[in-house]
C-alpha cells in the first residue's frame, strides 16, 4: 500500500485503491497550504488533476478530524462548476474519493429532474455538486439548507464569468455561512477572477502551478493547412491517419455540429454528436457511447471544451478555430491529461493562417506547420497498422489448429493472407485526396504565386463571338464566365469585353485561344441551356438598346457599369421622362408638363400634374383630355372633365 503524506487515511486507502502512486503538483500544493485550512486561489492547467486536489483539500474542513461522516443532513461541503458534464464528473470523482467515507454526494444540475433533486436534498446530503443556475433555484425554494457549510470549492471560476454567471455565484456565496472555506479553481487568473477572489475569499493564499507557465507538455500540437473548400475531407484524413481510440471534433456552430456528424456517418465512423440543443440524458448518452467503445468520435461545440474526461481521448481535432486562446487551451486540455499523450489538430483554411498565429502566440504555443496527411499516407499508415496486429504474433489455439490446416490446404498461404488484407482493408473508410498546400509562401497552392500575371490591358489580337442569349434571357456575365470556362477549357484570363445586347451577347478572347476553344466546344457550337454560339468575322457593331448600358470601358468579368457613362440609362431621346423639363419654381413637381403643352382651359396657376390623375388618357376624337380610373380602382365615378 502507497503511503500518502498528510492525507486523510480513509482518502489515502481510495488513491491506492485507484491505482495512484504518486500525487500531481497542484495536489501536493494544496496539501502543504500554510496556514492550513487557508482559503486559496489556485490556477493549474486543465488535466492536471484539480478535482482530486480540492477532494483531497476538503476533507478536513468536512471530517472535522473524523474517519467517516455521519448522518447526512444539511450539506457540509459544496462544489460549484460551469457545465452539466463537468459537474457530474466531479461528482462522479469525489463518490469514489470519498467512498471509504460514507459520504452522500448528490447533485444539482440543469437539465435534470428538479423534483428528484428536491427529494436527495430532503433525505440529505454530506456534499453537493451542482451548475449556478440550479443551485440558485433550489436555494430561492429554501430546498438547499446552506446553514451548516463548511466550505465552497469554485471549480472553473474563469468559465463561469465567462458564461455569465457572475451575479448567481455573488447570490451562492451570499447565502453561504460568513465563516466557511473558499477554495477557487481557474486555469487563468484574470481580473474579474482576482476581484471575486478579493470579495469572497479571507486573506486567500495564492497558488501557481508550473503548468500555468507553459503548455502541458503530453499534448503534441498540429498545424495543417488546406484549402478552403477541402476541410470537411482534411478532417477525414486525419482520424483515418491516427486511428484514436476517442477524437473529439469541436466546432463553432449547432448547425456545423449536425452537417460533420452526418458526414462522418456516410463515411462509415461510429460518431456521437454533442451540442447545447441536446437534452442532458441525450449528452449523458453519447459520452457513456465514447467511454464504452460503441463510438470513437465526438463532434462538440464549445459546451463540451470544458468537463469532458475521457480517459481514451487521444486525438483533439479544431474543425473551426477557436475564438481566443483561453478556449484553444480548454479544448486541447480534453487530451493529454494524466500524463498521457495527445494531439491536438488545428485544420486552419489558406485564409485564416494569419489569425490561427495570433491565437498560438497568444496561447504562447509553437506549431509547425504542414500538409494533413494524404491518401498515401493514410493507407501507408494503415499497413503498418496491419503489420504490427497482435493477432499475427499470437500463438496458434488447438481449437483452430485443424481448421487453418484445412484453410491452407484448400487456399494457400498466399491467398489466405490478400483475403487477411482485404477484410483489414474493407472495414476502413477510404481516405481523401487533397490538394497540396504550399505551407512556405503564405499557405498558397503549390504554384498559385508563380501562376500569376499582372492584369493585362487589352489583347493584341482578339476574336469576337456571338451567344444566342441577352439581356432579354437575363444574361449575366457572373455565369456567362464560368459557362465558357467549363465549356471551352479556358481561364477568366482569356476572355476579353462582354458587350450584352438585348437578344443576343458578343464575347471577346484572345485570339491565340480562339481554335482550342472551337475545337473543345465540338462542331454543333451548342453551350450549356441550349445556348447557341457563332464565330464572327471582325468586331461586331453594338446596338444601343433601351436601358443597356455603355460598354466603353468595360473589363472582363464585370459586365456593364452605370458610371461608365455620364448621362446614366442609354435611352432614346424620344422615350426619356421627363429629358425636357423645364426649370422653374412652378414647374418642380414630378409630374409637371410644360405649360405650352397644356390644354386651353387647364388651370394656369398649378402644375397641371397635380389636377390630374396619373393614369390620364387623352381621347383623340374629342380632343379633350378624358380621366377614367382603370378597371377595380374603387367604384366607378363619370368621367370628369377640367372646368373652364
Amino acid at each position: 500500500m502507497t503511503e500518502f503524506e498528510g492525507i486523510v487515511p480513509a482518502l489515502g486507502r481510495a488513491l491506492d485503491k485507484r491505482g495512484y502512486s504518486e500525487l500531481t503538483q497542484v495536489q501536493r500544493a494544496v496539501l502543504e497550504l500554510e496556514p492550513k485550512g487557508a482559503d486559496a486561489l489556485v490556477s493549474a492547467q486543465t488535466g492536471s488533476g484539480k478535482t482530486v486536489a480540492f477532494g483531497l483539500a476538503l476533507a478536513p474542513s468536512l471530517l472535522g478530524g473524523q474517519d467517516r461522516f455521519g448522518p447526512a443532513g444539511a450539506p457540509l461541503g459544496l462544489a460549484v462548476a460551469p457545465t452539466r458534464e463537468l459537474a457530474l464528473q466531479v461528482k462522479r470523482e469525489l463518490d469514489w474519493l470519498y467512498a471509504e467515507t460514507g459520504a452522500v454526494v448528490a447533485s444539482c444540475v440543469g437539465g435534470m429532474d428538479i423534483r428528484t433533486e428536491r427529494r436527495a436534498l430532503e433525505r440529505g446530503a454530506h456534499i453537493i455538486v451542482g451548475t449556478p443556475g440550479r443551485l440558485c433555484d433550489h436555494i430561492r425554494r429554501h430546498a438547499l439548507d446552506m446553514t451548516n457549510l463548511r466550505a465552497v470549492v469554485l471549480d472553473e471560476a474563469d468559465e463561469m464569468l465567462d458564461l455569465g454567471f457572475r451575479e448567481d455565484l455573488e447570490f451562492i456565496l451570499d447565502a453561504a455561512p460568513a465563516e466557511r472555506r473558499t477554495l477557487m479553481f481557474s486555469a487563468t487568473v484574470s481580473r474579474t477572477i482576482a476581484n471575486l477572489a478579493k470579495n469572497y475569499q479571507r486573506d486567500a493564499v495564492r497558488i501557481s502551478t508550473a503548468a500555468e507557465q507553459k503548455q502541458h507538455v503530453d499534448i503534441d500540437y498540429r498545424g495543417f493547412l488546406v484549402a478552403a473548400q477541402e476541410r470537411e475531407n482534411a478532417i477525414i484524413n486525419v482520424l483515418r491517419f491516427y486511428e484514436a481510440k476517442n477524437a473529439l471534433v469541436f466546432c463553432n456552430t449547432r448547425a456545423t455540429v449536425n452537417h460533420l456528424t452526418a458526414r462522418f456517418n456516410n463515411r462509415g465512423f461510429s460518431v456521437v454528436a454533442l451540442s447545447g440543443e441536446l437534452s442532458q440524458n441525450e449528452r449523458t448518452h453519447a459520452l457513456q457511447a465514447m467511454r464504452d467503445g460503441r463510438a470513437r468520435v465526438c463532434v462538440a461545440t464549445d459546451v463540451a471544451a470544458r468537463g469532458i474526461d475521457l480517459p481514451n481521448l487521444e486525438l483533439v481535432i479544431h474543425a473551426d478555430l477557436p475564438t481566443n486562446a483561453e478556449t484553444l487551451l480548454h479544448r486541447s486540455g480534453r487530451t493529454g491529461r494524466a500524463g498521457r499523450k495527445g494531439v491536438s489538430a488545428l485544420i486552419v483554411p489558406q485564409n485564416g493562417r494569419r489569425r490561427a498565429e495570433r491565437l498560438l502566440r497568444d496561447a504562447k504555443i509553437a506549431v509547425a506547420w504542414g500538409n494533413p496527411p494524404s491518401a498515401d499516407d493514410v493507407l501507408q499508415r494503415d499497413d503498418e497498422r496491419l503489420m504490427a496486429d497482435p493477432n499475427l504474433s499470437e500463438p496458434l489455439q488447438d481449437s483452430e489448429a485443424e481448421f487453418v490446416r484445412a484453410l491452407l490446404a484448400q487456399h494457400g498461404a498466399e491467398q489466405l493472407a490478400a483475403a487477411f488484407v482485404r477484410l483489414h482493408r474493407g472495414r476502413q473508410s477510404a481516405p481523401e485526396d487533397l490538394s497540396e498546400v504550399n505551407v512556405h509562401d503564405g499557405g498558397q497552392p503549390s504554384g498559385q504565386r508563380e501562376e500569376r500575371k499582372p492584369r493585362r490591358e487589352d489583347f493584341s489580337e482578339s476574336a469576337w463571338f456571338s451567344l444566342s442569349v441577352g439581356r432579354k434571357q437575363n444574361a449575366e456575365p457572373r455565369w456567362l464566365i464560368p459557362l465558357l470556362c467549363r465549356a471551352g477549357g479556358i481561364t477568366k484570363r482569356e476572355i476579353g469585353s462582354i458587350k450584352m445586347q438585348q437578344d443576343e451577347t458578343f464575347v471577346e478572347l484572345d485570339a491565340n485561344s480562339a481554335d482550342r476553344f472551337l475545337a473543345a466546344i465540338g462542331p454543333q457550337a451548342t453551350l450549356e441551356n441550349n445556348i447557341r454560339l457563332k464565330r464572327l468575322d471582325g468586331m461586331p457593331e453594338f446596338t444601343s438598346q433601351p436601358y443597356a448600358k455603355k460598354h466603353e470601358g468595360s473589363h472582363a468579368g464585370k459586365g456593364f457599369r452605370k458610371d461608365d457613362r455620364p448621362g446614366g440609362y442609354d435611352k432614346p431621346a424620344g422615350k426619356r421622362k421627363f429629358a425636357d423639363k423645364p426649370q422653374g419654381k412652378s414647374h418642380d413637381k414630378p409630374y409637371a408638363k410644360p405649360a405650352e403643352s397644356r390644354e386651353a382651359g387647364a388651370p394656369g396657376g398649378k402644375p397641371w400634374a397635380k389636377d390630374a390623375k396619373p393614369w390620364a388618357k387623352k381621347d383623340k376624337k374629342a380632343g379633350k383630355p378624358k380621366f377614367a380610373k382603370p378597371a377595380g380602382a374603387g367604384k366607378k365615378k363619370p368621367a370628369r372633365k377640367p372646368q373652364d
